[in-house]
């Protein structure tokens, strides 16, 4: 019994040592690892941004007047409000990072302030080259600034990613809501189009 006794602390001594070694290597790995970071938040984001509005503003023309007011239950926003909803997102995100919309985005009924098609797309692209504008303009130095109410290592950057995050959420909703009333996004016709069009060419 003893025997055994000893042999598994022996056991257990080794593997101590061994994974002592693995993580002061691992340690040692990253103290010595001067390589600045390659991922660009702020570059990724003004890409990601540019993209989303290009398709939602493509999507929501798309989308004719009388289905703005479509919602698949009662309760849920509708094709419109789902639309205004990002364009309040994209002030409201800028402003926790310091940033001053000239519209007003506050008010608890924005996202039914209209059903206007034209208003609404005119605000969702003004929204969003606003915070393209803002974020374009931020520094390094801005990008890192501590933003400790979302947590410990939290900062500026994790909340335009959040932004550009959200919009994506919303994207494939605002897809989903299209086809469902028989919208294809215009995207997706252009790919077709070219599809056809290079199935239909002439065999060399």
């Amino acid at each position: 019994m003893m025997k055994k006794i000893w042999v598994a602390f022996l056991v257990l001594g080794l593997f101590a040592g061994f994974a002592g070694k693995v993580f002061a290597g691992q340690a040692d790995a990253k103290s010595s690892d001067k390589t600045q970071p390659i991922y660009d938040i702020k570059g990724q984001v003004l890409v990601d941004l540019q993209d989303l509005q290009k398709k939602f503003t493509a999507l929501a023309g798309a989308v004719p007047q009388d289905k703005y007011g479509w919602r698949p239950a009662e309760g849920v926003r509708s094709i419109g409000e789902v639309y205004l909803h990002i364009t309040q997102a994209n002030y409201g995100f800028i402003k926790l990072i310091g940033g001053t919309p000239a519209v007003d985005f506050t008010t608890k009924d924005f996202e039914k302030s209209t059903t206007d098609k034209a208003k609404i797309v005119e605000q969702m692209n003004t929204s969003f080259e606003f915070a393209r504008t803002y974020i374009d303009k931020m520094t390094n130095a801005d990008i890192q600034t501590a933003m400790k109410q979302f947590g410990p290592d939290a900062n500026k950057g994790d909340i335009i990613y959040l932004l550009a995050d959200h919009a994506h959420e919303h994207l494939g909703q605002s897809i989903a809501y299209a086809r469902v009333n028989g919208v294809i996004p215009p995207w997706t016709v252009e790919a077709m189009k070219k599809k056809a069009a290079k199935d239909n060419a002439p065999q060399e």
